[in-house]
């Protein structure tokens, strides 16, 4: 009787190391969450063409919302307002007739604006992870990465 517990003891052990080695293989960085959703969601600006993207103090920081009505895209530059259309499917997204506020913007905003809204122009793919949106351009190359922001 006594070494058919143990036996057991061993066993339960044993699964036990071996469920955990299971979990314990994934990394912290493993995508385990739901996706965001694309429309109606803030989108802030986290790189373009793999650079960090500036935050200047006293400035809005660059950020996309596509709203589903009227299919708009609203939005900041890091410097001025952006506004205008948008369509996509589950592959492709893109932009146009996009238009700016026209305020003066300080040096690397400035360059900012200008490349956040060439991208804009160039992006045709779009790809969710998580809280993470990527944009790509024709060829498939990641142009931009956003990340979600919860305002409440």
């Amino acid at each position: 009787m006594k070494q058919a517990q143990v036996m057991t003891w061993a066993a339960v052990m044993s699964a036990a190391l071996i469920l955990g080695g299971c979990a314990g293989a994934q990394s912290a960085g493993d995508y385990q969450g739901v996706d965001e959703p694309l429309e109606n969601t803030y989108w802030k600006l986290v790189t373009l063409d793999n650079q960090p993207t500036p935050v200047v103090e006293g400035k809005r920081e660059a950020h996309i919302v596509l709203h589903t009505q009227d299919s708009r895209v609203a939005g900041s530059t890091g410097c001025n307002h952006l506004m205008g259309e948008y369509h996509h499917d589950k592959q492709e997204l893109g932009f146009g007739r996009l238009a700016t506020t026209r305020m003066a913007c300080p040096g690397e905003v400035a360059t900012l604006e200008r490349d956040f809204l060439a991208t804009l122009n160039d992006v045709s793919g779009w790809q969710i992870e998580g809280k993470t949106l990527t944009l790509t351009d024709e060829q498939g190359v990641s142009r931009a990465r956003l990340e979600a922001v919860h305002l409440y």
